[in-house]
């Protein structure tokens, strides 16, 4: 069985919902199960045990987590809790019951000024609050759990939560003109397609594929800049009737859109290693976000 932590999220969301349509044994928490205490994660677990379930939970995939980038500049404590001693905790609980650990974490692990994607095994180096705590929880899941699978992505969209082609699909409906910006780079990843991933990544485990475990990167296909982003989503967006009228979309630079929290410039993430791995290959992001587009 499966234990999806923070199952209320995008991601979370997304994972129940295909876990369910796909027959996998889960149960899901959120808030009412505290990750930044273990007692109360052990407990969880037990009372899982006690109650007779069918299999015992021996995959915890970790969607749980601070990702307010720049409130979590003023609540730093917080976001330190949820993404460090949270993952921490996590780690430990799934050591305990004999658990297998998938975690998901992000490109704002790096500082972006890479010329080539990121591999898996380039030092780190956060340059935010919110980047520092995932770091930081990876190094303290890897401690506190050997036998863990740690995934990071980048420039995440869905059906469900706060993501940038929901607000731009908003915006876009309601103001003439929006400026995006053109200066940072990566690629946009559906969140259907990283829950896929993970349900596949469990299946080729369980059925004795041998995957080392560590670090994997996993977004779509693609090298864009918000700005593509946004010009693709308006483009699609009228095509499928889920923008009602014109919009003019322009380039801006990060200096021109200030925010408490630089952002990486340079986002992409190398996923040779996952598909090496899997034998997967991974969607192209417009083709992706054509498919999402069907079900928004």
């Amino acid at each position: 069985m499966i234990w999806l932590a923070g199952n209320k999220g995008m991601l979370g969301t997304e994972l129940s919902m295909l876990m369910e349509k796909s027959g996998f044994p889960f149960v899901g928490s959120d808030c009412e199960v505290d990750i930044t205490d273990l007692a109360a994660l052990k407990s969880f677990a037990e009372k899982q045990a006690q109650a007779g379930s069918r299999q015992k939970i021996n995959w915890i995939i970790n969607c749980a987590a601070y990702t307010a980038v720049d409130k979590a500049e003023d609540d730093a404590e917080f976001c330190r809790r949820l993404n460090t001693l949270g993952a921490a905790n996590i780690a430990a609980c799934a050591m305990s019951i004999g658990a297998r650990l998938i975690h998901i974490s992000t490109d704002y692990v790096f500082d972006g000024n890479a010329e080539r994607p990121y591999r898996e095994d380039d030092p780190t180096n956060p340059i935010g609050v919110y980047g520092l705590t995932k770091r930081d929880g990876e190094l303290a899941i890897l401690e506190n759990n050997p036998r863990s699978f740690i995934i990071r992505t980048a420039w995440l969209y869905g059906a469900y939560g706060n993501n940038f082609v929901r607000t731009m699909l908003r915006l876009m409906n309601e103001r003439d003109e929006i400026n995006v910006v053109a200066d940072q780079r990566g690629s946009p990843t559906w969140a259907f397609n990283l829950a896929s991933t993970i349900l596949t990544f469990i299946k080729s485990v369980d059925s004795g594929k041998e995957i080392p475990f560590g670090i994997f990167h996993y977004t779509n296909e693609g090298n864009i800049t918000w700005f593509d982003f946004a010009e693709e989503i308006y483009r699609q967006g009228r095509e499928q009737g889920l923008i009602k009228k014109p919009c003019s979309v322009k380039p801006c630079t990060s200096a021109e859109y200030p925010a408490r929290v630089k952002r990486p410039v340079y986002s992409l993430l190398d996923k040779s290693k996952i598909k090496a791995a899997m034998g997967i290959e991974i969607p192209v992001w417009d083709i992706s976000l054509r498919e999402f587009f069907k079900y928004a």
